[in-house]
């Protein structure tokens, strides 16, 4: 079953052929590194020549530790993304973690994103799909794919369409992650638009003791599995040091080997929206 185009942000639309992309740091570390980053993944999109969406959050409430490094906050965090938006051109997306940061969020945001631990939250969702915005639902590490199928229900009560979901793979074991390639299909067969987290499906939850550890080697892999299957958009967290980022430095690319993958990627979209050739 063929999911409904969905319009992420202007000049950003799911559908045959066509390959979204979320890109940029998992949090914003500075306003600095936060806008080298956001020039990076701007250059790739005018290389790539296809329309891309920067990301970074303003919070990471979901941190391993309580000593971990979570970012700015809400005010701070929307005026670093209005400041490298207005200089990049690209639209943003965020997270959001609680209802009443939906608005605020909204006025600087194209795409509101729902992180995975919270894909269940009821007035989460609601609030911000309420916000008419696009909304990204990460797919929890301990959903089945067919239970997404409420998730988006709710974010479609406030009459809002404009909703993917986000897979980035299902607790396997302890501090594992694995990606099972039937679940674009089985959430197409519910109407909903699938995007793939490159990044996150690395990840070895807790396996670096008071942090998230991960296998970046994997991503190319993951990644052409993913699209290949029938994967509506991509997601990557992007770096411009990665070894060095203050959350998920294990799993980030850096812009020169994102771009590669990314090229990749587009053109296997390509190859894989083409109708079936006839048989004689």
């Amino acid at each position: 079953m063929r999911p409904p185009e969905v319009e992420l942000a202007p000049g950003v639309t799911s559908g045959p052929g066509r390959l979204p992309i979320v890109a940029g740091p998992c949090v914003i570390e500075s306003a600095e590194q936060t806008l080298a980053a956001g020039r990076a993944v701007a250059a790739i999109s005018r290389r790539l020549a296809t329309p891309m969406i920067f990301k970074a959050s303003f919070d990471k409430a979901n941190r391993s530790s309580l000593g971990s490094f979570r970012g700015p906050g809400l005010d701070a965090g929307l005026e670093v993304l209005a400041a490298v938006g207005a200089e990049i051109g690209l639209p943003l997306l965020t997270d959001v973690h609680a209802p009443e940061q939906c608005a605020a969020a909204a006025e600087v945001c194209e795409v509101l994103q729902i992180p995975a631990f919270l894909c269940r939250q009821t007035d989460l969702i609601v609030a911000a799909a309420a916000t008419g915005r696009a909304i990204n639902i990460k797919k929890g590490q301990f959903m089945a794919p067919g239970d997404m199928r409420r998730a988006v229900e709710k974010a479609r009560s406030t009459g809002n369409e404009r909703i993917t979901v986000t897979e980035r793979g299902v607790t396997f074991g302890y501090r594992n992650l694995v990606v099972d390639m039937r679940s674009f299909d089985l959430m197409h067969d519910d109407g909903i638009p699938v995007i793939y987290d490159i990044t996150h499906s690395l990840q070895l939850p807790g396996a670096a003791g008071e942090e998230t550890g991960g296998e970046r080697r994997f991503a190319e892999p993951l990644a052409r599995a993913a699209v290949a299957a029938g994967a509506d958009g991509v997601y990557l967290e992007v770096h411009t040091d990665p070894e060095r980022a203050l959350s998920d430095r294990t799993t980030q690319l850096d812009p020169e080997r994102a771009e590669a993958l990314l090229g990749e990627l587009l053109e296997l979209r390509r190859l894989v929206s083409q109708p079936a050739a006839a048989t004689p």
